[in-house]
């Protein structure tokens, strides 16, 4: 997946129905604001894909839209906690070149305590209004149970369409490149809202976008990828510790990740362990020391009762 972690027109923003539309007796007004103001965000969640290896996958799509340029940014992931939004959102901000002075969110749980409504206008999550302060932009949540929000998003995201008839023909390594892709040429097609095509209308809305921050804020948000081998233990090193995978891992390269106070271990984006940070030097999943014991004691009579009388003496061994 890798540290970007793993972005329609007029339709798309759509999605949305804070600010880009404001109700009236006779139906949705169009509602347009100034260049470098406004950006909207959202996740299509819960994706379910096979592959062409026939395994079926749980994916989302991150998305980011200037409301001006109606550039968007896509990036399809395999979770969608606290730590990813804010690598996607740092990374956006860096590719667009500027930070829009607010963006519209549903009342998503890694941004809202409490959500917006009618007649409260909500909390914001201390971390995500932590980040906002950092990136000097304002928070500005939809309203709860506002008419026909998630029915946007179900029918209007027509990038869905492209996404499921390749259902069967891609690996999750190809999904994410065709997403990728897809983002691209949409950038690059005339959008008959605006009647400007969007990588171009970003171009005019850069100087109107606020500055980005220092470095040292900007790489505290990016998840660090590592590329490391697997040991003969079926184990990968982190900090000085070492966390089990699958044996049939051994002698591959894995990516890992750490976000959320979890290491999460993929192959070819395929999340293949994910464990609790500690300080223990062994970090053992009773399943990865069961399989890995099966292989060097096939003809064992109980190979359950040993793994586990194994790893509680390892247990006792390292813990600390």
């Amino acid at each position: 997946m890798g540290g970007n972690t793993l972005y329609f027109s007029l339709q798309f923003s759509a999605l949305f129905s804070c600010k880009t539309q404001m109700p009236s007796n006779k139906g949705e007004a169009r509602f347009e604001t100034p260049p470098g103001y406004q950006a909207q965000f959202d996740w299509k969640e819960s994706l379910v894909f096979e592959t062409k290896d026939g395994e079926k996958v749980e994916v989302n799509v991150a998305a980011l839209v200037l409301s001006y340029s109606r550039f968007r940014i896509f990036t399809l992931t395999l979770h969608k906690t606290q730590d990813i939004l804010f690598s996607f959102l740092a990374d956006s901000f860096e590719k667009i070149g500027g930070v829009p002075q607010e963006i519209v969110t549903d009342n998503l749980k890694t941004v809202m305590d409490e959500a917006r409504t009618e007649y409260y206008k909500g909390k914001v999550n201390k971390r995500f209004e932590e980040f906002a302060k950092d990136y000097n932009f304002k928070v500005h949540p939809c309203k709860a149970g506002r008419p026909k929000t998630k029915g946007k998003v179900e029918t209007q995201m027509k990038f869905l369409d492209e996404i499921h008839a390749y259902q069967g023909q891609l690996t999750l390594n190809e999904l994410y490149d065709f997403v990728e892709k897809l983002n691209n040429r949409i950038n690059q097609s005339y959008h008959q809202g605006t009647g400007k095509i969007p990588i171009f209308a970003l171009e005019q809305e850069k100087s109107s976008l606020l500055p980005l921050p220092a470095e040292k804020i900007k790489s505290s948000y990016r998840i660090k990828h590592e590329l490391v081998r697997v040991n003969t233990s079926s184990m990968v090193s982190y900090k000085s510790n070492q966390y089990s995978v699958p044996p049939e891992y051994i002698g591959k390269k894995v990516g890992i990740q750490k976000h959320d106070d979890q290491l999460w271990i993929y192959y070819n984006m395929k999340c293949i362990a994910q464990h609790q940070v500690t300080n223990n030097k062994l970090n053992i999943r009773e399943s990865d020391y069961r399989e890995t014991l099966q292989l060097s004691l096939r003809n064992y009579p109980d190979i359950n009762e040993l793994a586990k009388k194994n790893l509680k003496i390892i247990g006792e061994a390292y813990d600390k």
